[in-house]
């Protein structure tokens, strides 16, 4: 498979944009892969990083969107802004004929995400989302060993997400704060996608209570449970919490446990240990057997832009490609939805629902 320099627009470049600029993008643009030829961001101050990290000129960092396509022919484009905003830089990217890598989710509705994926197939174009948390050494390291057959058969999943995140401007960006739903578009958007991942299959029910005590400055969802059920038989239990007085699991150190035939896997703060089946034996965190992290060049945004450019150059889609990734952002609105109806949502049907609508 032949390897080829694509041009790219960033655009945003404040916040998580930052670490675009600074840590996903460099090592892609070393390799010769990536030319970033333009750079957009609504706060002018928010640009430098894109002229500190990826070495852009002044004249190629734009305020207004519409300029910066208009003025810069590329490849595709990435889009690092607030949910609500993706679907517009969507329409404007296909308007001019480019591919597109969004930062999760899809869009911050669950007809926004059906459609941009109807409009990005009806375009021809291909359209990747990155879901990096699922691609993060310790979390890849742990699908392996569940893949490896030594475990046996999985009955199912735990994941602890808890933070001390409670203030306004603890959890970044302000809109975290006053947004709907805070903890399952922001954060469970990723950990539920995991729990899938890993479980092997689609979600078949979702199960979920959602709600935001006193002292939590959100909007609202700042806390949450959910109970997931998946076609081949799998479990999944989440605990997601911004507003705890510890932040015992927070982002990048949360705690997953697989209950398999054969042996218990519990990752937990980023170290892996399997646990063997013994008859009557009690043990402790800290007395299994420790599985070493897998090591490659690459993780997460970095290595899925690089599976990005892999597609692009006629490789097979990346496993977050649009179509695939509706999966996910179904796990987050039926979760949303049976938050507010207090009955369980068959996930397949949601989204078909969602598809038909659409249409």
């Amino acid at each position: 498979m032949s390897q080829q320099i694509y041009r790219m627009i960033q655009v945003g470049t404040g916040g998580q944009g930052r670490a675009w600029c600074s840590r996903f993008l460099p090592p892609n643009i070393a390799d010769g892969r990536v030319q970033v030829v333009a750079a957009v961001d609504v706060n002018p101050a928010a640009l430098v990083n894109a002229q500190e990290h990826l070495g852009l000129s002044p004249e190629q960092c734009y305020t207004d969107v519409l300029r910066a396509f208009a003025e810069n022919p590329a490849d595709f484009c990435t889009i690092v802004t607030p949910p609500a905003f993706h679907e517009n830089v969507v329409d404007l990217a296909l308007e001019h004929n480019l591919h597109i890598l969004s930062e999760k989710p899809i869009a911050d509705t669950m007809a926004g995400a059906v459609r941009i994926a109807a409009k990005v197939k009806a375009a021809g174009k291909k359209m990747g989302v990155t879901m990096s948390h699922r691609f993060d050494q310790d979390k890849t390291t742990l699908r392996a060993e569940l893949r490896s057959g030594r475990p046996g058969t999985l009955d199912y999943l735990v994941c602890r997400f808890t933070c001390n995140m409670r203030r306004f401007g603890d959890w970044g960006a302000a809109f975290r704060h006053t947004m709907q739903d805070a903890l399952m578009i922001e954060g469970a958007v990723h950990h539920l996608d995991i729990l899938a991942d890993l479980a092997g299959a689609k979600c078949a029910t979702i199960y979920a209570q959602t709600w935001n005590p006193r002292w939590g400055e959100y909007g609202s969802g700042s806390q949450g449970h959910v109970m997931m059920t998946f076609e081949n038989g799998v479990r999944a239990i989440y605990e997601g919490a911004k507003t705890n007085a510890v932040g015992l699991n927070g982002w990048a150190q949360e705690y997953f446990r697989a209950e398999c035939e054969h042996e218990t896997l519990i990752l937990d703060r980023r170290r892996i240990e399997r646990f063997p089946y013994e008859q009557k034996v009690y043990k402790r965190e800290g007395e299994g057997i420790e599985v070493p992290l897998l090591e490659q060049p690459k993780w997460m945004n970095s290595w899925l832009v690089a599976q990005f450019l892999d597609w692009l150059d006629g490789g097979p889609a990346m496993e977050t490609n649009i179509a695939d990734n509706l999966q996910s952002v179904a796990l987050i609105f039926a979760g949303i939805e049976s938050s507010r109806t207090g009955e369980a949502v068959q996930v397949q049907e949601f989204l078909q629902q969602a598809q038909a609508d659409v249409r």
